[in-house]
């Protein structure tokens, strides 16, 4: 009896961990799952249209945790309706590995809003409270990887403006209860937002 006990406890034990420990990416087979995905974000994740994000070289913390947030309904965007509803959370993981493991073509930053865009991107704006972006994008754009912070050089400027104006219109919400992204993105100006996202995609 003693040893039934042993064993169910010991097996207990074991399921516990296994359930613990994060699944691992896969980037060649997550290769063979984006098909799909390329219509918009392109074959190795480079979109060509300013409207849909570039993927590739992005943290694959954040990309994963993007995708559970729009599989579960955290994150809406409409566009993105129901295409994950089908993947497993090794599929996700295998998608997330693939875009990271990927190149991401450079950006540009209009040459007008480079010094406006730097100031507010590197420093801030004190007055008004408003973080300076390199404290969580890196000073060279790259991110934060396990704070599962997005890199944004290279990104299209357009979507990083739409990104912020989202946060700004709280019609994206899912940067948690610290609402980092919120509080920044609402005391910023539109020529401000327009200014840091232009000189955060010339980044890399």
């Amino acid at each position: 009896m003693k040893t039934r006990i042993a064993l169910f406890i010991g097996a207990c034990l074991l399921a516990g961990q296994a359930a613990a420990t994060p699944l691992v990416g896969n980037a060649q087979a997550g290769q063979t799952k984006v098909a799909v995905c390329g219509a918009c974000h392109g074959a190795d994740g480079n979109s060509l249209a300013p409207t849909f994000p570039k993927l590739s070289g992005q943290n694959e913390k954040y990309l994963l945790k993007q995708m559970h947030d729009v599989k579960s309904g955290a994150r809406v965007i409409a566009v993105m309706a129901g295409q994950l509803d089908a993947l497993s959370e090794q599929d996700l993981a295998d998608i997330a590995a693939y875009y990271a493991s990927q190149t991401r073509t450079p950006g540009s930053a209009k040459e007008e809003l480079v010094a406006l865009g730097e100031s507010i991107y590197r420093a801030g704006i004190r007055e008004r409270g408003i973080a300076a972006c390199s404290a969580c994008h890196s000073p060279t754009g790259n991110g934060n990887a396990p704070a599962k912070f997005p890199s944004l050089g290279g990104q299209h400027a357009d979507y990083i403006a739409s990104s912020l104006r989202a946060w700004r219109s709280e019609e994206r919400k899912n940067d948690g209860d610290t609402r980092i992204m919120r509080d920044v993105a609402a005391h910023l100006t539109d020529k401000e937002l327009d200014a840091v996202a232009s000189y955060a995609s010339g980044l890399h």
